[in-house]
């Protein structure tokens, strides 16, 4: 295969997906990883892709990964109404994990300052989420950070992270999202990150994602997830119609928060909540 019909089908996979991985590329055009490197660096220079870590987005997604500074301040009024909605799924006496994340920081914050949730653990790959929880005086709050390399976005990913996910279950899983999208799901520029959510959803007996509006549309570098791995997620109601449609079929239960603080709109219960590996 010539280099610019291998450069077409890369093209086509990125325009189609979102975004190609380099392992993936090379297993299905059957070449080396120098290969599909040197390809993707033309597309590249030709303003096609943007090369990422790993591998190559569309040129029109998103493809870095902001800090946690920077998206805090995106979508702040939306994100804390959804956060305040989150609280209503968790029950005292039971487990609870956060990914990294600014919505989920927001509920690390509102679980820290409400005692009646108490007692309560908590575990979580978000340094900040961590230090929101650090309740000293505080004995029925237990909280338990993995361990891990740290990314822009402070979370702990990657196998040490992995590997301490595995061993544990917990009763739900509130998970911060770079993007949903209808054909690539849930997704984040990053891999490691990705691998590490995947985990942390596989430790849970049920899976709430918390996105606001603005990440509807979104693609990140890599998959995390279907949307119909999602048992419940909640948005603000400035989603258009379009995209509630697609997401009522898709997810287990959808709330809508308004974002003047009226009571959540739950969406009818589609499925039950799915059942974790290894849980009981």
């Amino acid at each position: 295969m010539l280099a610019s019909q291998r450069q077409e089908l890369i093209l086509g996979e990125v325009r189609a997906r979102g975004a190609a991985r380099v392992a993936d590329l090379v297993t299905r055009l059957d070449v080396s990883d120098m290969t599909i490197r040197r390809d993707i660096s033309e597309l590249a220079r030709r303003g096609l892709v943007d090369r990422v870590h790993g591998g190559a987005v569309d040129a029109r997604h998103a493809a870095h990964e902001p800090g946690f500074r920077a998206k805090r301040e995106l979508a702040a009024t939306q994100k804390s109404a959804i956060a305040r909605a989150a609280v209503e799924h968790i029950t005292p006496g039971g487990a609870i994990a956060l990914s990294a994340g600014t919505t989920t920081h927001l509920l690390a914050q509102l679980v820290a300052d409400d005692v009646t949730l108490r007692p309560l653990t908590v575990v979580t790959n978000s340094l900040p989420a961590a230090e929101a929880l650090h309740r000293p005086d505080d004995h029925a709050l237990t909280v338990i950070l993995t361990g891990g390399t740290r990314t822009p976005s402070d979370a702990l990913v990657g196998p040490a992270a992995i590997r301490s996910l595995e061993a544990l279950h917990v009763d739900v899983a509130f998970l911060g999202v770079h993007g949903l999208d209808p054909y690539a799901g849930l997704t984040t520029p990053n891999l490691l990150e990705a691998e590490t959510d995947r985990a942390l959803i596989a430790s849970a007996r049920q899976t709430v994602v918390l996105a606001d509006r603005s990440k509807w549309g979104e693609v990140g570098l890599s998959r995390i997830a279907d949307l119909s791995d999602v048992d419940v997620l909640i948005c603000d109601d400035g989603l258009d119609a379009d995209a509630v449609a697609i997401l009522r079929d898709a997810v287990g239960r959808l709330v809508l928060v308004s974002v003047d603080a009226s009571p959540p709109a739950p969406e009818p219960h589609r499925a039950p909540a799915r059942t974790a590996q290894g849980a009981p």
